[in-house]
C-alpha cells in the first residue's frame, strides 16, 4: 500500500522516467565520510523545497539500502530536509531544501563508514536515516508542481573510481529494446578496445546498447607490438556451455601475411607455470557477459598497411558468429613490443611466457654428474637401488660449513622402500631391477624403475635436480582385487641424523624420541624436515591432485588437499621412530580395498640439505637498510644494501612495480654510482588494484585471482562485484590489494615483469614478504636475475606461521624449497626470540640449510642472534650500527664461525644454557656469549687454546664498548664471570 501511495505522489509531483546519461568527472572532497560518488545537481532559485531526478545507472545493488547526503556546494551545510522516492539502480527520485538558494548541492550516495585496522579495514555502507523536519515534510509532500533541480554531472573522487563508461549500466527499457532489435542472434558479440576494459558481467554497459551493433574492430599498431584486445560474449538466450574460437590469417590488400598462429585467447589456455598446455573451458550462463581477452604478436618486419581478419566464435550448439579484425600497421618498431605502457595491456602475454624455463646449472651450484646409479650435486650424491629409491645419500659438506671438504656423512641406515601388509599376510617389500635412466642434463637427471608384488605394481619417475630437490611420482596398481592392510613408505636415517626436527605441527627443536600424526586439512602439513647441521633431509607426501594451499593469514580460505592415497580419509599418517641405530619416518595409508586395475598416486619430494655452504662473508659484507630513503643518508649510516618496500614515492603499488619506472631507475642509477644496491618488494601473494590488467584477470575467474568473500577497501566493493579475497590496504595512497590464487599463470607474468626491470631499471635483486609460489618459480627467478644481474641478491621475509590461521605451519619448513636460491632470511614477526636455542636454531637462523638470517620481532636478542651471526634490521626492526662496527674493527668477514652446535667449538661455558659461538681468524677471536638462564648465570670459560693457536698467558680478553649492548669489560682467561639474564658478551681475544 506504501508503494502505491508514494507512486501516486510522485506522478502528482510531476516525476518522468529520463534516459539522461549525465557528462562524468572527477571532483574533490574527503572520501572517508562522504564516499567516493557523487551527483551534481544544480538549483535556479531560492525555494523552500525542489524535486529532482538523478539518472545515475549504478550498477551496485540495492540502493535504497544506502545512505543518501546532500552537500550545499557553496556552504558545505549538510542538507537534512531531505526525502527520496524509488531509489532504484536505474535512477533515484528526490525532493530537497536548497538551503543556499541558487546554485549546486552534491548528492553523495554511496557513503561508508570504516572500522578495523588500519592495512586490512572493514567498510560498511551507510544504512539510510530520516532526518527531515516533519512540518517540511508534510508541506512538500503536499505541494503541486514543485521546482525541479537538474541533473548535471556524475563525479568520482579520482578517475580510478570512476565508473564511466564501462559500468554505467543500461537501463532495462534500452536493454529490452537492443534484444528485441537482436532477437534473430543466440548470443550477441561486442568487439572492444584495449583502453576499455569489459568491467560488467551481469549488465549491459550504456555504451554498447547506445549504438550501433559492431561487427568490426579497427585500430592502429606498430611494427613489433603485441596487440590486445577484447570481445564481449553476452548469452542472451542460452547457456553456453563451451565455445571454439578460430582466427584467419592477416591480410592486407597487397598480400601480405600475418600468420593465424600469432593469434591467441587466454581464456581457451595458454601454458600453464610449469610449461605444460592449458586448456580451458568456458562455460557462460544466460544473461551474463564473458569478456575473452586476444591477442596476436605483429611482427617486427611486417610491411605497414592495414590487414583485415575474421574471428569466429561458436559456442556449442549453436551458429558461429565472426567480428572482423583491421589493424593498420604503422612504420616504426615499438620498443619491448609495447611493454612500456601497460594500458596497452600487451602485458598479457606474459601470462603463457616460459622464460627461464630451462635446465640450466646457476652458481654456486655444479652440473649433475652420473656414474651409474650414483648422481652427484653439489656437497651431496644420491645413490639408486634397482626400484629406482633412495639406496643411500651422502653428503660431504664439511663440519664448519665453510666449503665442501672430503669428509661424508651417510643419510639413511638403510635404503627407503615401500611396505605392502596384506590382510592375513606377512608384510614384503615390491622388487625389482629395471631402473632405467631417463633425462641426464646439467640440471636434471629423470629415471624410471617398476617394481612389483604379486598383487600390485609399483611405476616408479624419479627425478633429481642440481639444488638437491628429489622428486617421485609413483602409481601403484592393482593386478588382483586385494584387501590391504596398508601400503607405507618408510625412509631409515641414520641416528645421528635424527637430531633437530621441522614439521608435523611441532615448533622447530630436537626430533622427539616417537610421534605419531595424523592427516588434516585444519593443519598447513605433509611431512617434516629432519637433520643435522650438515645433513638433512625434508619429505613431503602428496598426490597428483596437490595444490598450494594459501599461507599468510589465509590458508583456511583455500586449505591443504587431502592426499587421498597418504590420507585414505583419515586413516593415513606419519609415524616417527627413534631406534638404536636409526631414526625413521613412516609414512602409511591404512587399511583399504582395491579392485583389479585401481591406481593409487604415492608422490614423494624430498629436498637434501644443506643446498650450499654457508657464505659468512657475503653476509658480514651486506648491510641491509630496509627503508625507501636519501642514499647518502643510508651509506652515512653504514648501509649498502636498500630495499624499497612499497606504499613510497618510488615503488607505490604492492605488486605492480611498474607505475614509476623512471622515479625508480634515478634512485637506482644514483645507488650505483655510490657503490650501493638498491632491491624492491616484488612477489605475488597479493596484487594491487591499480594494476591495468585487473579485469583482464578477473576475466579469468578464479585461475589468477581467488574467489572469496569480498568486503574490505570501497573501492574493491564497489567494482569488483564481491567473489575476491581483500588483502593489505594502504590508506594513504588508497593501495587495495586482493589475494592471488595458488600458483597460476600470473607466475609466468611475473616472472616477465622481473626480467623487465632488471633490463629497464636495473635493480640489484628483490625482497620477498613470504612466498605464494612453489620452487619451480623461485628457480626461474633466481636464474632471470643472475643472468640479468649476476651480483643480485633475494632475501626471504615471513611473519611466523606457526598459528591457527596459518595453519600451525613452520615457515623455514614451509619455505624450504626457496632456500635454495635466496641469500638471505628476516624471520620476522611474532617469532619467539625467548624460546630456546633449539627453536632459534632450526626455526629463525637458516643455518642448517646453507643460511644466514636477521631477526625483527621487538628488534629480536640481540645477543642471543650473535650466537647465530644475526642482527637485527636497520631501521626496520632496530639499530644494527653498534654491532657493525664491532664487526668492522674485528674484522668478521675474513673470519671462520664455529657455532656451539658443533662438537669441536674451541669455547665452552660448562652449561646448557649459556651457549658460545666463535669467529675464529689467524691471531684474533671474536667470541658470541648468550645466556638463556632464567636468571644471572655465572660462567667460566673453557677454551681450547691449541685449537685456537693462542698462549693464555700472553693474550688480552676484552669486551669492548658497545651501545645498548654491553659496557667495556677486560676479562682474565680461566677466571669465572656473571651474564646477566637473557643477556651476553662480545669478547674479543688477540
Amino acid at each position: 500500500m506504501k508503494k502505491c501511495l508514494t507512486g501516486i505522489i510522485l506522478l502528482a509531483l510531476g516525476f518522468t522516467v529520463s534516459a539522461q546519461v549525465l557528462p562524468y568527472s572527477v571532483g574533490s572532497w574527503n572520501s572517508d565520510s562522504l564516499g567516493n560518488h557523487r551527483a551534481v545537481i544544480r538549483v535556479g532559485l531560492k525555494v523552500e523545497a525542489v524535486q529532482c531526478s538523478i539518472p545515475w545507472r549504478r550498477k551496485d545493488l540495492n540502493p535504497d539500502q544506502k545512505e543518501i547526503i546532500v552537500i550545499s556546494a557553496s556552504s558545505g551545510k549538510r542538507i537534512t530536509n531531505l526525502l527520496c522516492f524509488n531509489l532504484k539502480r536505474e535512477k533515484g527520485e528526490f525532493i530537497f531544501e536548497p538551503v543556499d538558494g541558487k546554485g549546486d548541492y552534491y548528492f553523495y550516495y554511496l557513503p561508508y563508514r570504516t572500522s578495523g585496522s588500519r592495512n586490512y579495514p572493514t567498510v560498511k555502507y551507510r544504512y539510510p536515516v530520516d532526518l527531515a523536519e516533519k512540518i517540511w515534510k508534510e508541506k512538500s509532500l503536499a505541494a503541486t508542481n514543485l521546482p525541479e533541480a537538474i541533473a548535471i554531472e556524475m563525479q568520482s573522487i579520482s578517475s580510478l573510481h570512476s565508473f564511466y563508461p564501462m559500468e554505467v549500466i543500461a537501463t532495462a527499457s534500452e536493454k529490452k529494446e537492443f534484444l528485441q532489435l537482436h532477437q534473430d542472434k543466440n548470443f550477441i558479440l561486442f568487439p572492444e578496445d584495449r583502453y576499455h576494459p569489459i568491467r560488467m558481467w551481469d549488465d549491459l554497459p550504456y555504451r554498447w546498447v547506445s549504438e550501433d551493433l559492431k561487427a568490426v574492430l579497427s585500430d592502429k599498431v606498430q611494427q613489433g607490438e603485441y596487440y590486445a584486445f577484447q570481445i564481449g560474449l553476452f548469452a542472451s538466450q542460452n547457456d553456453i556451455r563451451d565455445i571454439e574460437i578460430s582466427f584467419s590469417d592477416m591480410f592486407s590488400a597487397e598480400g601480405q601475411k600475418i600468420s593465424a598462429k600469432a593469434f591467441s585467447c587466454f581464456q581457451k589456455g595458454g601454458r600453464d607455470w610449469t610449461g605444460e598446455p592449458l586448456l580451458k573451458k568456458v562455460p557462460i550462463e544466460k544473461g551474463k557477459i564473458q569478456p575473452l581477452w586476444m591477442g596476436l604478436m605483429i611482427p617486427e618486419n611486417t610491411v605497414p598497411g592495414k590487414y583485415w581478419a575474421s574471428i569466429d566464435i561458436k559456442p556449442d550448439g549453436l551458429e558461429k558468429q565472426s567480428i572482423s579484425l583491421i589493424l593498420d600497421v604503422q612504420e616504426g618498431v615499438i620498443p619491448d613490443h609495447g611493454d612500456n605502457n601497460p594500458e596497452r595491456h600487451s602485458r598479457l602475454r606474459w601470462l603463457d611466457s616460459q622464460i627461464a624455463a630451462d635446465n640450466g646449472v646457476i652458481t654456486p651450484y655444479t652440473p649433475l654428474s652420473v656414474k651409474g646409479n650414483s648422481i652427484s650435486i653439489l656437497g651431496r650424491e644420491l645413490v639408486l637401488n634397482s626400484t629406482g629409491l633412495p639406496e643411500q645419500i651422502n653428503g660431504s659438506f664439511t663440519q664448519e660449513m665453510t666449503g665442501i671438504g672430503s669428509e661424508q656423512r651417510q643419510l639413511l641406515a638403510s635404503p627407503m622402500y615401500f611396505e605392502v601388509s596384506i590382510a592375513g599376510e606377512e608384510s614384503i617389500q615390491p622388487w625389482g631391477n629395471n631402473l632405467t635412466m631417463g633425462i641426464i642434463s646439467e640440471g636434471l637427471v629423470s629415471w624410471t624403475a617398476n617394481s612389483e608384488t604379486k598383487d600390485l605394481k609399483f611405476l616408479v619417475k624419479g627425478q633429481l635436480e642440481f639444488d638437491g630437490f628429489l622428486a617421485y611420482k609413483t602409481q601403484v596398481i592393482a593386478k588382483n582385487s586385494i584387501n590391504l592392510d596398508d601400503i607405507s613408505f618408510v625412509v631409515p636415517l641414520e641416528s645421528g641424523i635424527g637430531k633437530y626436527m621441522l614439521g608435523l605441527g611441532r615448533k622447530g627443536g630436537f626430533a622427539p624420541d616417537e610421534f605419531h600424526w595424523k592427516w588434516d586439512s585444519y593443519f598447513n602439513n605433509d611431512g617434516p624436515w629432519i637433520g643435522d647441521i650438515n645433513l638433512g633431509l625434508q619429505t613431503s607426501f602428496r598426490d597428483e591432485n596437490y595444490e598450494r594451499p594459501l599461507n599468510t593469514n589465509f590458508y583456511h580460505e583455500k586449505p591443504l588437499k587431502m592426499p587421498p592415497s597418504w590420507s585414505n580419509d583419515g586413516k593415513g599418517g606419519i609415524n616417527l621412530k627413534r631406534e638404536k641405530n636409526s631414526y625413521s619416518v613412516i609414512a602409511y595409508s591404512g587399511s583399504r580395498q582395491l579392485e583389479k586395475g585401481d591406481t593409487l598416486n604415492f608422490n614423494m619430494q624430498f629436498l637434501i640439505t644443506p643446498f650450499r655452504p654457508l657464505n659468512t662473508k657475503s653476509h658480514w659484507q651486506t648491510r641491509y637498510y630496509h627503508k625507501y630513503e636519501p642514499i647518502d643518508s643510508i651509506l652515512e649510516y653504514g648501509g649498502n644494501t636498500i630495499n624499497v618496500h612499497h606504499a613510497n614515492e618510488m615503488n607505490p603499488f604492492i605488486n605492480y612495480p611498474f607505475m614509476t619506472p623512471e622515479i625508480m631507475k634515478d634512485y637506482i642509477d644514483e645507488a650505483h654510482s655510490k657503490d650501493a644496491k638498491v632491491k624492491i618488494y616484488y612477489t605475488v601473494r597479493e596484487l594491487s588494484n591499480i594494476c591495468p590488467e585487473i579485469w583482464a584477470l578477473k576475466s579469468l575467474g578464479d585461475e589468477i585471482l581467488s574467489y572469496g568473500p569480498g568486503g574490505g577497501y570501497s573501492w574493491l566493493q564497489e567494482h569488483l562485484d564481491g567473489n575476491y579475497i581483500a588483502a593489505w590496504f594502504v590508506p594513504n595512497i588508497k593501495d587495495a590489494a586482493i589475494i592471488n590464487s595458488g600458483v597460476s599463470r600470473w607466475h609466468n607474468y611475473y616472472l616477465e615483469g622481473l626480467n623487465w626491470l632488471v633490463k629497464n631499471v636495473g635493480i640489484d635483486g628483490i625482497y620477498i614478504d613470504d612466498v605464494a609460489f612453489d620452487r619451480s618459480i623461485m628457480k626461474r627467478v633466481r636464474k632471470i636475475l643472475q643472468r640479468g644481474n649476476p651480483g643480485a641478491l633475494i632475501d626471504l621475509h615471513s611473519a611466523n606461521q606457526f598459528n591457527q590461521r596459518d595453519g600451525y605451519a613452520n615457515s623455514a619448513n614451509l619455505y624450504l624449497e626457496h632456500f635454495a636460491y635466496i641469500d638471505r632470511l628476516w624471520f620476522g614477526e611474532y617469532f619467539d626470540y625467548n624460546a630456546n636455542p633449539e627453536y632459534w636454531l632450526t626455526e629463525v637462523s637458516g643455518i642448517p640449510f646453507g643460511l644466514m638470517g636477521e631477526m625483527l620481532q621487538d628488534g629480536g636478542n640481540r645477543w642471543r642472534g650473535m650466537i647465530y651471526g644475526m642482527t637485527p634490521r636497520a631501521p626496520w626492526s632496530g639499530d644494527p650500527s653498534p654491532v657493525w662496527g664491532v664487526w668492522d674493527d674485528f674484522g668478521i668477514e675474513e673470519s671462520e664461525m664455529i657455532g656451539y652446535w658443533f662438537d669441536d667449538c674451541p669455547v665452552k661455558t660448562g652449561r646448557p644454557d649459556v651457549l658460545a659461538t666463535v669467529y675464529k681468524k689467524k691471531d684474533k677471536v671474536l667470541i658470541a656469549l648468550a645466556s638463556w638462564a632464567n636468571g644471572p648465570a655465572r660462567i667460566e670459560l673453557n677454551i681450547d687454546w691449541e685449537s685456537l693457536g693462542m698462549d693464555p698467558e700472553q693474550v688480552k680478553m676484552i669486551a669492548p664498548a658497545v651501545e645498548k649492548y654491553q659496557e667495556k669489560t677486560v676479562f682474565i682467561p680461566g677466571e669465572s664471570f656473571q651474564i646477566p639474564m637473557g643477556k651476553g658478551y662480545l669478547i674479543i681475544i688477540e
